[in-house]
């Protein structure tokens, strides 16, 4: 006999004909946004407005397809229509529109690069073997800035809330690991006006941390350091090491060599913390996680969406006595376990 828990029973009951095929074709809606993100509508419509012919010129594009679009995205809320003209939103201004300081268009065209992996799932699925070929790292520009930004643009809505929430008084030195752009080292930073911080990562990263370290003011506080994080030295004498969402790229071997470069890379007392999209033990919530598995599957060899259980054991095994998981709401799954290397003397607790 098959035993599904209260939640899993509740979510089979709410599953319909009408909603199955919601399911089905869910795709159009990111499409249509991916669209009009991706030929930049919402920048122009932003400033003033404008009909589809004359929109159409200006971004030399067909009027018949561009009329099209632009409807449909003011069905989807995100324009506005008044007689035959179209102009943005005040939410698809202000998230939308290149010029505006809140834009989230890099993410939104990292899930554009990401649709052609997932309409080959089956392939994957069928051979275990990514479908996606290439790294982020080794793409064309345009597509290695929208990932790089796109995880910008995701972290810094959270970062100030788990920088906030994470006690690092007393430590001076940190080290971002795969830090991307830098953007948890940066939020550190300016919780911890004594701690300074090194993002390590691949050398096509360096522009992009450095921009956005500047942007922030704080290149005398957070250096970059290009390397290979598996196979080049990443540095010691830090007492806090950050990894945030790497490790489910990787397998359970290489994790293992990333947490124990991460051990050695510690003072004693110094302090681990790993965010991960973290599965239950029945590996079928929260739901994110588990699409995070599958996604993992098209673009890597070996990553995958961990449990709570796989990656404590990962820390204890790298030398570590006590893990916990921080008491912090985070969303999709998203979960923060903390370890400190020496029990020799009390641990200060993040």
């Amino acid at each position: 006999m098959i035993h599904t828990s209260g939640a899993q029973e509740q979510a089979n009951a709410a599953m319909t004909v009408p909603e199955l095929l919601k399911v089905a074709s869910g795709c159009w809606k990111p499409c249509t946004l991916h669209a009009g993100v991706k030929l930049d509508v919402f920048s122009h419509l932003a400033q003033r407005p404008m009909t589809a012919a004359d929109l159409a010129r200006l971004l030399e594009v067909d009027a018949r397809g561009l009329d099209m679009l632009l409807h449909a995205l003011a069905a989807m809320d995100l324009l506005r229509k008044e007689e035959d003209r179209f102009s943005a939103t005040k939410f698809s201004a202000e998230h939308l529109a290149r010029q505006s300081p809140h834009y989230l268009g890099h993410i939104i065209m990292h899930h554009h690069f990401l649709v052609d992996g997932w309409s080959r799932l089956d392939e994957a699925v069928q051979h275990g073997k990514p479908v996606r070929k290439r790294s982020s790292h080794d793409v064309d520009s345009l597509e290695r800035e929208s990932f790089l930004m796109g995880m910008f643009n995701l972290a810094n809505r959270i970062a100030p809330q788990v920088a906030a929430a994470i006690n690092l008084g007393g430590r001076r030195r940190l080290l971002d690991l795969a830090g991307g752009p830098g953007t948890y080292a940066i939020h550190f930073c300016q919780q911890n006006p004594e701690l300074t911080a090194v993002v390590f990562d691949l050398p096509t990263t360096r522009p992009f941390a450095e921009q956005t370290v500047a942007r922030f003011n704080l290149t005398d506080r957070i250096d970059f350091v290009a390397g290979d994080l598996v196979v080049d030295p990443i540095g010691s004498g830090f007492d806090v090491v950050w990894l945030s969402h790497l490790l489910h790229s990787e397998g359970p071997e290489t994790c293992a060599t990333i947490v124990a470069k991460a051990v050695e890379a510690l003072t004693e007392d110094g302090l681990l913390l790993v965010q991960e999209f973290i599965l239950d033990d029945s590996r079928t919530t929260p739901i994110h996680p588990a699409l995070f598995s599958l996604n993992m599957l098209i673009g890597t060899p070996e990553g995958q969406a961990y449990t709570q259980g796989e990656l404590s054991s990962m820390i204890h095994q790298a030398g570590f006595d006590q893990v916990r998981r921080l008491p912090l709401e985070l969303p999709n799954g998203a979960g923060i376990l903390a370890a400190v290397r020496s029990t020799a003397s009390p641990a200060r607790q993040p």
